[in-house]
């Protein structure tokens, strides 16, 4: 669902057309109907339909729709000719990193486009070859009339392509070296930084600047700042994608999470008055009382009026009523009883009192994002006596490193050296894993084997934890288990697996990881299969579905905001300490983790800061001083 501006005046601080959707489906969808169009319009002309594309997990939605619509008979790709924006160099055609590999695996294997009218700068060329290459593209570009519409991704730093800060704005087609912190977002599909390569072919800013049309995607609370920069900042080289301001037909398309930072989203009433609703004044006084950094109690009539919210103090009365219900509100979210207080008045808390005790079930990820993002509330749980069981949504075998698997296997041949069957597993997995290439896809014994050390992990941390070893379940959710970074689409399967689990246990409260930021796409998928299989279970009138709680905690990627929170649960000083040693538990991740995303603190380093820092800014708003704080939203199914 597209979320509409209300008028002309909401975007008036953004210097490009912006449509903002409900999620990247619907996003998605739109992009793919608007290349449809465009191929569909050419074909009636007798034209060629040229396409610049992009490669990552942004367009792969898009190309999805688009070979249903081929497959339905819509579509045909006939007339059409494309350039992809990149290449990592050198890059090897069929690598598994390969761009080439990628768009033939998602779009053009399941297409009638001709060969020859697929263009993919070449990675694997000489470095002596590549200038005159590069003309060439551009001469090719040229020769057919121009691209008429370029589909991008957007980088963390704002790079478009692999145009890194500094490109100009009349750059072209050329080797480029790649800035450090790209090399770091790439780090997870190649197993490791040291695996991406340091340069890549991409088209400059001045071809994609010539394209008649374009259509710029971003997905997920962590691309809202860099679009934020785009779309409302200054044009700077330090940020390339501020360049598309300068073009006449540029859309971004983005998801309300992306969007989360532009004005008419973050703080609406600067740009127009409001609608007011307990959700938006909440989030207004907390912003008010940030910015001028007071405590909300302190806030004033005139301070309101000077941020934009004078009829928001004409509709109520006064600064104070506002501060005193937001105050309230604000406290009322704070709770040392993530399971609800037994025999007690439970009007003003977040959880319900009754049963006691709960049958609590946490859903991870990974094996470790129970104790890395909700580990203190996991540990109140336990200690108030609840029925605490965890699920383990996938293996995470592609996050071990291969000498861990080496370690424990040395280990077992030590203990049963006459085990002559082990001892010949173990020179197989040795021979692979020397000869393995940068990216290749573990064995399946070598994938069980990390899979196992990942196992035995998360059953340390629950015994430390106190959970009992029978509540741990490891679902190993099928659409994980392909040994690469990429996965397979969640299935009928996962969300039976799922399903059943919820059906069996019956839980009072579930605990899921609503963090959409994960940039490895796990964190998503499993939260998918969650709604999914209770969206079945509502389907199928389940009675226990009916007094079952969903509070969705955010993982190592980044925190609910303050205005979100509906379950603040404290953290004293021991409880921190039993929460890093849980993490600590999770070895094969400790001090260098395969995927660390753009963080290079360690799991643990950044799960305690963000908790001070939730603490800090309930404090500054007038709330008790606590050591640290963990934060839910309730998801209403």
């Amino acid at each position: 669902m597209k979320l509409e501006p209300l008028d002309t005046e909401t975007v008036k601080f953004e210097k490009i057309n912006t449509h903002i959707y409900e999620d990247s489906e619907s996003a998605s969808w739109y992009v793919a109907n608007e290349i449809a169009g465009l191929i569909n319009q050419k074909q009636q002309e007798g034209k060629k339909a040229v396409l610049g594309l992009a490669t990552g997990s942004t367009p792969t939605k898009v190309y999805d729709y688009l070979v249903q619509f081929y497959k339905e008979g819509r579509l045909s790709f006939k007339n059409v000719v494309t350039f992809n924006l990149d290449e990592y160099f050198p890059m090897d055609p069929t690598s598994i990193h390969s761009y080439k590999r990628f768009m033939n695996e998602h779009l053009f294997d399941h297409i009638d486009i001709e060969p020859y009218n697929v263009h993919i700068p070449d990675g694997s060329l000489s470095k002596d070859e590549i200038r005159k290459y590069c003309m060439d593209y551009e001469e090719k570009i040229q020769n057919v009339g121009g691209i008429d519409i370029q589909i991008l991704g957007i980088g963390r730093t704002g790079h478009i392509g692999f145009n890194e800060p500094g490109s100009s704005l009349n750059s072209k087609t050329r080797l480029v070296r790649l800035d450090r912190v790209t090399r770091l977002d790439a780090a997870s599909d190649f197993f490791g930084e040291e695996n991406v390569p340091k340069r890549a072919i991409t088209m400059g800013v001045g071809t994609i600047m010539g394209a008649k049309k374009i259509i710029l995607m971003a997905w997920g609370e962590g691309k809202s700042n860099i679009i934020y920069q785009a779309v409302e900042g200054k044009i700077k080289e330090s940020v390339p994608a501020t360049f598309l301001q300068h073009h006449e037909n540029c859309d971004f398309v983005v998801d309300s999470a992306a969007a989360s930072n532009l004005t008419r989203i973050k703080t609406p009433w600067l740009v127009t008055e409001c609608e007011w609703n307990d959700k938006l004044i909440k989030k207004a006084a907390i912003w008010l009382s940030e910015t001028l950094g007071k405590a909300i109690l302190k806030l004033t009539n005139e301070d309101y009026n000077e941020y934009g919210m004078g009829n928001l103090i004409a509709e109520i009365g006064s600064a104070e009523q506002i501060n005193l219900n937001v105050f309230n509100e604000l406290q009322h979210t704070i709770t040392g009883w993530p399971g609800g207080k037994p025999n007690a008045d439970d009007s003003q808390r977040p959880e319900r009192a009754e049963p006691f005790p709960k049958t609590s079930l946490i859903f991870s990820p990974h094996p470790d994002d129970d104790v890395i993002s909700m580990g203190g509330t996991l540990l109140r749980l336990v200690d108030q006596g609840h029925h605490v069981h965890v699920a383990y949504q996938t293996s995470g075998n592609i996050a071990v490193f291969d000498d861990e698997v080496i370690r424990f296997l040395d280990f077992a041949t030590d203990i049963q050296q006459e085990n002559k069957e082990l001892k010949k597993k173990f020179k197989e997995v040795r021979k692979f894993l020397a000869n393995k290439k940068p990216g290749e896809v573990d064995s399946p014994e070598v994938q069980q084997f990390k899979g196992l050390i990942r196992k035995g992990e998360a059953l340390a941390a629950c015994r430390y934890c106190g959970v009992k070893e029978e509540n741990a379940h490891f679902l190993n959710l099928p659409f994980y288990e392909t040994g690469a970074v990429r996965k397979k689409p969640l299935s009928d399967e996962d969300i039976q697996i799922t399903y059943d689990l919820l059906n069996r246990l019956k839980p009072h409260q579930i605990f899921a990881a609503g963090d959409l930021s994960d940039p490895h796409g796990t964190h998503r998928v499993c939260l998918d299969s969650v709604f999914r299989a209770l969206q079945k279970l509502k389907d199928d009138r389940v009675d226990w579905i009916r007094n079952c709680y969903v509070w969705l905690y955010r993982g190592a990627w980044q925190e609910w905001d303050i205005a979100d929170m509906e379950m603040a649960i404290p953290i004293g000083p021991k409880d921190m300490a039993r929460k890093k040693n849980a993490i600590f538990k999770h070895q094969s991740q400790k001090d260098s983790a395969m995927f660390p995303g753009n963080d290079e603190r360690e799991f643990w380093q950044r799960a305690e800061q963000r908790n001070k820092d939730t603490a800090n800014r309930y404090n500054a708003l007038g709330m008790a001083e606590y050591e640290a704080m963990e934060g839910f939203v309730r998801y209403h199914f």
